[in-house]
């Protein structure tokens, strides 16, 4: 008789700790999913289309400038901005968007 509720006892046991740590199991789950996931896709675009900048491409640094790259270095971009063809050179981190489309869907 005492082993038959040792044995229930263990059972409403391991059942309350199920329960209690199924919710935040889910939590993590759906962080993963929507968040950390998504996340991780952006950055492997993101670096994938600053490696592959290429003269003449139209491009937006993440303060807003906007021009046309002149030079591409290892870590860095020449652009040249503006209607008196200024050249800016900006970090390939800092390069924003890409606004030139390319053909091979770059």
């Amino acid at each position: 008789m005492n082993a038959t509720i040792f044995a229930e006892a263990a059972a409403n046991s391991t059942t309350q700790m199920l329960v209690t740590f199924l919710p935040l199991a889910l939590i993590f789950v759906f962080f993963y999913l929507f968040i950390l996931r998504p996340q991780r896709n952006q950055e492997k675009r993101d670096k994938q289309m600053r490696e592959n900048l290429e003269i003449g491409d139209e491009v937006v640094t993440n303060g807003g400038i906007v021009g046309i790259v002149f030079q591409v270095k290892e870590d860095t971009v020449v652009i040249e901005t503006g209607s008196d063809r200024s050249k800016i050179r900006v970090m390939k981190w800092a390069i924003a968007k890409r606004l030139t489309e390319h053909e091979d869907g770059k």
